[in-house]
């Protein structure tokens, strides 16, 4: 709806409601006042976007976080959560960025001599410029990581700090994170989000572009390996850590291998990924792992997700581990109270981004004027690790203690002083977000990244992710409940260059795909085979409620309703929720019933559990599918919307199918056909041959009857094929023939068997004389037997036989491809590269 003539825009509307309720420093309020014009070019661009309606944006923003598959986990919770993120981003200008980016390089400069001190010669600490229980008191002090050299020569490759803004419009830190800074691919995804919403509104604004702080990044790790083109790793705890779906991301954006533990194995002191084509070098992991659970032999022996030996890898300088072990020492508050003096010693400049300030009670005299502005300071653990005793104490107001929590936390303090710190209290500065379909001042913090290039100076990322929270909360960093995110724009004077890609002008081309991680293609083989099972269980259920083809309308004959019933039970479909209800004498259970129970039921094997287990294999494999497919594997699992309705049943089962039928399509026509896709694939087929056999024994024995036959060529959709073939009717032997033996139909086990075949052939091989691997051995003798069969002498035995021959040639690609447990070789000409 246009606006009338004569009318003040949307936007400059917005403007004036929004002045009229925000404080004393608000950032749009500041802005304005200093002359400012990119928030009237914002809110008047985003009007004319939703025409006047604030609500559409927020709804297209999210519409695009869930495209792209933006989510974080809350701690404590299996399911994920899609990313919350406001429509609205924080704008800065260019010479305030330019202010802050300063302080940002100044302070990672600043924090890496301080950890070369702390784990080298330790002049601070003698000197008493840093106190000794500073540096002990941190859980992430590595003792081991003293007087050892780091390869590359720089313990910090990525830094990143929260930043608080005043009332007054001065920028603060408020914590430091050098030990795996988490929030950059957020950042990235909160930018695609925004300018897929925004369009051309970003170039208006003249919005500095990320790309080139990530390209910086890439090839700053790659400059501080030994050899050209190396091999980098994400190193990630796995798909249950809260940021797995932002981790996953910039695996793919940057190209990286995103690797867990038990990818890894380290051999003579080298770090390898187990790979389908045998072990394969790495030369750099960017972590995504605490300190304590890299390496079982070094530090936690109770980690299970770390890398057995990979400490030697580092300490031989061939791996690179960035962030360094021992780096996350400098995020305690403790240290944070003697970073301005350490400026002024190690830099001979003050600070040009001040702390939060901070007292440490380790010192008397702090100690002292902490105990007597207690009530007007927040009390708060010197280290990450709450003291002994609280287990959950956070930064609160000393005046917000009750009587008994008062005086157990000052008997902790008069008991160890120097577990606790107090700081001052800070006002957050507000910003403009869209809540309700209304714009309103909500306070907000500020991360900002900054990373190594290839000539090892810091660049920092012009931007970051926004924290807007509810209350003006200092203390609180991570995503949570009532919580929103935003962009991070800094606005130039003049149009941005052209814009930088992650891919260098002379980049030599390459056809080769990249390294397959062998779990990587165990999640593949096993989303291929978990597919298939629900596409095969889908129809059984249409073949149990709708008939076949050929019944003409009339309903199929017991013995063959029998057959179903048995099968959607045996294969662990159908389990009913109460067996009590079967009726005497063994009779089954109305067939509608086991239907249902094998759409939607509890049994390990319906199409519910089985789109459960997709969903989780596919969250463990995200960096390796695009963003189509994940969203169709993480659609909600099907609902009926009312029990015991045959026909309700029958159509959620038709749209289920089509949501794999979709999964099929793009698989089929979008996966490049790489190692991946054949793994993938291999599992289809591997698993539509062995329920091929399965059917061929239940409806294709000596006694088979018409229906029987004709619910055989509709579970295997050979109904078109057959008529088309044959006029006069349906007889066994071509039945058999059709679905077992032919070569030409896609559906046939003869046709699995040959694209399996073709797959394991184009496999990697690690025996160098020519013979073929037990895989390649088992799936040709498979082919021979299927090629010399007999359509007549297809009985359930010799059915059984091939279907046997099939779960052992499972378990030889599994042994041969797969990861089994930790052992680094899997065959003796096993290659190193």
């Amino acid at each position: 709806m246009p606006q009338l003539p004569g009318l003040p825009s949307w936007g400059q509307g917005w403007v004036e409601s929004y002045l009229s309720q925000a404080r004393p420093g608000d950032v749009l309020r500041d802005d304005l006042g200093r002359g400012a014009r990119w928030w009237r070019t914002l809110f008047d661009g985003v009007a004319n976007l939703s025409d006047g309606r604030l609500a559409r944006v927020e709804e297209r923003v999210g519409r695009q976080v869930r495209e792209i598959g933006t989510a974080f986990r809350l701690p404590g919770e299996a399911k994920e959560r899609a990313w919350p993120q406001s429509g609205l981003p924080l704008l800065i200008g260019e010479d305030e960025w330019r202010d802050i980016a300063a302080g940002i390089t100044q302070r990672a400069a600043l924090i890496e001599r301080v950890l070369d001190d702390i784990y080298g010669d330790q002049a601070l600490i003698a000197a008493g410029a840093l106190p000794a229980a500073v540096v002990a008191g941190s859980r992430h002090f590595v003792r081991a990581m003293i007087g050892r050299p780091v390869p590359g020569g720089r313990r910090l490759h990525v830094y990143a700090a929260d930043l608080g803004r005043g009332p007054d419009g001065e920028w603060r830190v408020l914590a430091d994170h050098a030990r795996t800074p988490a929030g950059a691919g957020y950042a990235l995804e909160n930018r695609i989000a925004a300018g897929r919403v925004m369009g051309a509104l970003h170039t208006r604004l003249n919005v500095e572009r990320l790309a080139p702080f990530f390209s910086a990044l890439r090839g700053g790790l790659a400059a501080a390996c030994r050899r050209d083109d190396p091999r980098i790793g994400l190193l990630t705890p796995g798909r249950y850590n809260q940021s797995y779906p932002e981790q996953a991301h910039l695996a793919r954006y940057l190209g990286l291998l995103l690797v867990e533990g038990g990818d890894l194995a380290v051999r003579d002191g080298q770090l390898y990924v187990r790979t389908i084509e045998g072990l394969k070098r790495v030369d750099a992991l960017w972590r995504r792992m605490d300190s304590r659970f890299l390496d079982p032999l070094t530090f936690d022996s109770r980690s299970a997700i770390g890398v057995p030996g990979l400490m030697d890898a580092f300490a031989s300088g061939s791996a690179v581990l960035a962030n360094a072990p021992g780096a996350g020492v400098a995020e305690s508050p403790a240290m944070a109270a003697f970073l301005p003096r350490l400026a002024r010693r190690l830099l001979g400049e003050d600070l040009k981004l001040p702390n939060i300030a901070t007292w440490w009670c380790g010192g008397a005299a702090e100690r002292g004027y902490v105990a007597a502005d207690f009530d007007d300071l927040l009390i708060g653990p010197a280290f990450t690790a709450p003291p002994a005793g609280f287990a959950d104490l956070q930064p609160q107001l000393g005046a917000s203690l009750s009587g008994t929590a008062r005086a157990a936390v000052l008997a902790g303090m008069a008991r160890r002083p120097q577990d606790y710190v107090g700081q001052e209290v800070v006002q957050l500065s507000t910003m403009p977000s869209a809540t309700g379909g209304a714009l309103v001042p909500r306070p907000f913090t500020l991360r900002v990244f900054a990373a190594r290039d290839a000539a090892g100076e810091w660049t920092v990322m012009p931007g970051g992710f926004v924290r807007l929270g509810v209350e003006a909360d200092v203390r609180a960093a991570a995503i949570g409940e009532g919580v929103f995110s935003a962009d991070a724009c800094v606005v130039a004077h003049k149009p941005t260059p052209k814009p930088v890609t992650l891919l260098p002008a002379n980049l030599a081309v390459r056809r080769n795909p990249g390294t397959l991680p062998s779990r990587a293609a165990d999640n593949l083989f096993w989303l291929g085979r978990y597919l298939e099972r629900g596409e095969a269980t889908l129809r059984l259920v249409r073949a149990a409620l709708g008939g076949t083809l050929d019944a003409g309308g009339a309903g199929l004959s017991a013995e063959t309703l029998d057959r179903i019933a048995g099968l959607l039970r045996s294969s662990g479909a159908a389990v009913l929720e109460d067996e009590e209800d079967e009726e005497e004498g063994g009779a089954i259970h109305d067939l509608a019933e086991l239907a249902e129970a094998a759409l939607v039921g509890p049994g390990g094997a319906s199409v519910v559990s089985l789109l459960a287990i997709v969903r989780a294999i596919g969250e463990g494999t995200r960096d390796r599918l695009s963003a189509d497919v994940w969203r169709i594997i993480d659609m909600p699992a099907p609902a009926l919307a009312q029990r015991y309705d045959p026909a309700g049943t029958l159509d959620c089962a038709q749209a289920v199918q089509a949501r794999f039928s979709a999964l099929a399509g793009l698989a089929a026509e979008n996966m490049g056909r790489t190692a991946g896709w054949r793994f993938h694939d291999l599992g289809r087929r591997l698993e539509r041959a062995v329920v091929t056999c399965r059917l061929l024994r239940l409806f294709a024995s000596e006694a088979a009857d018409a229906d029987d036959l004709a619910t055989l060529l509709d579970l295997t959709d050979s109904q078109i094929s057959y008529r088309a073939r044959y006029l006069a009717g349906l007889a066994l032997v071509p039945v058999r023939d059709l679905v077992g033996l032919d070569p030409f139909n896609p559906r046939s086990l003869a046709y699995q068997v040959a694209r399996i075949g073709e797959h394991l052939a184009a496999l990697p091989v690690l025996r160098d004389d020519g013979m073929a691997e037990a895989q390649q051995a088992q799936a040709t003798e498979l082919a021979a037997a299927i090629a010399t069969a007999r359509a007549e002498s297809l009985g359930p035995k010799a059915v059984l036989a091939l279907e046997n021959r099939l779960y052992a040639l499972s378990d030889a690609i599994g042994a041969r491809f797969f990861l089994q447990g930790a052992e680094t070789l899997r065959a003796g000409g096993m290659t190193l590269a």
